[in-house]
């Protein structure tokens, strides 16, 4: 099956803040010229999924007009750090989150290992499906998962995997994989 990844547009916010799963709003206009080059590169009516946050969520109904939601395309949720600029979250928090990427619960609720287990369970549910192909409207941290990802791997290896790579994605960027 092959995904295109796409990440939402730029969040209608102050740039530093953490954001996670707070649903924070995206530009009409920048949803719409978005999709409209998606048009351009991607084949017509393939299936949307879609993180059901709004910044994810405008983009996949401009996309199709029946896109499927679900919560395990959501970001990491960062708990107690959600909407605080990063520069006030306590240094100590943050270097014992350096110290242990995969399994360290940023603002007390999720680690990486828990998006890595939404993703796979996420993954097992698609297969099942049996599609060709569909686009993913989501966040980067579960781009990056899926990206990472490969068959038969464990939530702890595919978060390891994850929180090694140097990847960065622009808002509005796309990616296509081959995942099954």
């Amino acid at each position: 099956m092959r995904l295109h990844l796409i990440r939402h547009t730029r969040p209608q916010i102050v740039d530093g803040l953490c954001y996670g799963q707070t649903d924070v709003d995206v530009s009409d206009a920048e949803c719409a010229a978005l999709a409209g080059k998606l048009s351009i590169q991607l084949q017509a009516g393939l299936p949307v999924f879609s993180s059901p946050l709004q910044r994810c969520a405008k983009l996949a109904r401009v996309l199709h007009a029946e896109p499927m939601f679900d919560h395990r395309l959501k970001e990491l949720n960062f708990g107690a750090w959600e909407m605080l600029a990063w520069n006030n979250i306590p240094r100590s928090e943050i270097d014992a989150w350096a110290t242990a990427p995969a399994t360290y619960k940023p603002g007390g609720i999720e680690s990486a290992v828990d998006v890595a287990q939404r993703v796979i369970h996420w993954l097992d549910d698609l297969r099942a499906l049996n599609m060709p192909a569909a686009m993913v409207v989501t966040h980067a941290g579960i781009m990056r998962t899926l990206l990472a990802w490969q068959e038969d791997m464990t939530a702890d290896e595919l978060a390891q995997a994850v929180c090694t790579q140097k990847l960065s994605l622009a808002f509005g960027e796309n990616k296509e994989i081959l995942v099954f």
